[in-house]
């Protein structure tokens, strides 16, 4: 569960952001034009203020 560093409240998490008008959404690569991908980000928003939050569940897929 995490919470919402402006209000403090209950997010909302198992979301995705998607680019207008494709279904690719985002992901972290590793620098350059064909960078591997690592991973998909995931986000949480607050009902309450509308704050978005970006963050990878598995960290450790970062540090290959």
């Amino acid at each position: 569960m995490r919470k919402c560093v402006r209000c403090n409240n209950e997010m909302k998490e198992e979301l995705e952001i998607k680019v207008d008008m494709q279904s690719y959404g985002i992901s972290v690569t590793r620098k350059g034009i064909f960078g591997k991908k690592i991973v998909k980000p995931q986000i949480a928003v607050c009902p309450k203020c509308g704050e978005i939050s970006f963050f990878i569940e598995n960290v450790n897929l970062l540090k290959e």
